[in-house]
């Protein structure tokens, strides 16, 4: 069998990239040249949501806006029946911005500026979450009609950001909170819990879902109408299905009654939505103690940008060179591989993005670079 060409995305996305470039090449050395851009691909985001819905309809899924707030994409998930994880004021103003209903938002941060608690509520956004008494103590003075979600403590070691070491209620505190609430008259109505981003052990679930279930009891037991289950985000794009056929296991053997399930997916859904193209700025050819060392490209974005994930999770930035069309000729070049370090645009030396790229010809400066899958953040 032969090997299959691009998609059918993949050659609209390069028509965009290579529409773009031409505008660029009518003004060179134009301070456009100096930033990067970025092709969104909607198709990926409704290919993504089928995934979620075959693989988990029961769980409706409230997209993390923190990950990317693009408005198109907002909207976009909007249009297909996603509501939002917001963790920030701005985050909430935005998604209201859009006509969309508060209902459909969750307050999820378990630790608020007093303002921004302030304002959702007032605004209309009916949950949030919470995971120590000084928040309780907090959302009883200014928003106690808010019905609230205690965050438990999660972990996967698996995963690469690892969020229990900032958020959530360890087990054996759950009961002390849950007292304190019911004496501050606070509505609490579930649970929720997040293993991780990029989190790939199935059974960080199975045992999130058990405690989940053991504080709801606890809740019920204080008499707490307790209905809702939040499972967080941290869907590994490779692993999703697996992770989900664990996470339906783990909540049909814990959860005999009914339950609102809801789920807070962020580059699950945002990741592919972006292509990133950036421009080789400067190339330095390095020779140091009679060695030839890999040469140094500079880029126009680097980990201060778009490439954060290099330092804060160890993510590996694949580049793939845009061939040009057309009548533009390219620079002389050597049409064998090459082995790149490739470096932001910053003075900082800790600005790289790969040491150890194998690219198929030599690259110049002026040659543009495209990374898939950059849609979402941390």
């Amino acid at each position: 069998m032969g090997s299959y060409g691009p998609s059918i995305e993949e050659n609209l996305i390069d028509d965009a990239i290579h529409a773009r470039l031409e505008l660029l090449r009518k003004s060179p050395c134009g301070r456009e040249d100096d930033l990067p851009f970025f092709v969104a691909d909607m198709n990926k985001i409704i290919q993504q949501h089928q995934r979620w819905r075959n693989a988990l309809p029961g769980i409706h899924p409230f997209y993390a806006v923190k990950c990317n707030p693009d408005p198109k994409l907002l909207r976009l998930l909007a249009d297909m029946d996603v509501n939002f994880d917001c963790a920030s004021l701005a985050e909430i103003e935005l998604v209201l911005s859009m006509g969309i209903d508060p209902s459909r938002i969750i307050f999820a941060h378990p630790c608020k500026a007093p303002s921004a608690l302030d304002i959702a509520a007032r605004r209309g956004v009916r949950w949030t979450t919470f995971d120590n008494s000084e928040e309780l103590i907090k959302i009883q003075r200014i928003s106690p009609k808010m019905e609230l979600l205690l965050r438990i403590y999660a972990q996967d070691h698996t995963a690469t950001i690892n969020l229990s070491e900032k958020f959530g209620a360890p087990l054996e505190i759950a009961p002390i909170l849950l007292e304190e609430a019911s004496q501050l008259g606070l509505k609490i109505v579930g649970v929720s819990f997040h293993i991780g981003s990029g989190a790939s052990d199935p059974n960080a679930f199975v045992k999130a879902v058990k405690h989940a279930k053991r504080v709801f009891n606890e809740g019920q037991s204080l008499g707490f109408d307790m209905k809702i289950l939040d499972v967080g985000g941290g869907f590994d794009d490779i692993k999703f299905e697996t992770m989900a056929h664990c996470l339906r296991e783990a909540i049909a053997h814990e959860f005999k009654s009914r339950v609102t399930l809801i789920a807070e997916p962020g580059r699950f859904y945002a990741s592919g939505f972006y292509t990133m193209v950036c421009q080789v700025i400067a190339r330095r050819i390095q020779k140091r103690d009679g060695r030839n060392l890999p040469d140094m490209l500079y880029l126009n974005d680097g980990i201060y940008g778009c490439f954060s994930a290099r330092w804060s999770e160890n993510r590996v930035f694949e580049p793939i060179l845009v061939q040009p069309r057309g009548t533009f000729m390219p620079a002389p070049r050597e049409w064998k591989p090459h082995r790149y370090s490739i470096w932001g645009p910053t003075c900082d030396s800790i600005d790289f993005i790969s040491k150890g790229v194998l690219l198929d010809q030599e690259i110049m400066t002026g040659d543009w670079l495209k990374f898939q899958d950059m849609g979402g953040k941390p």
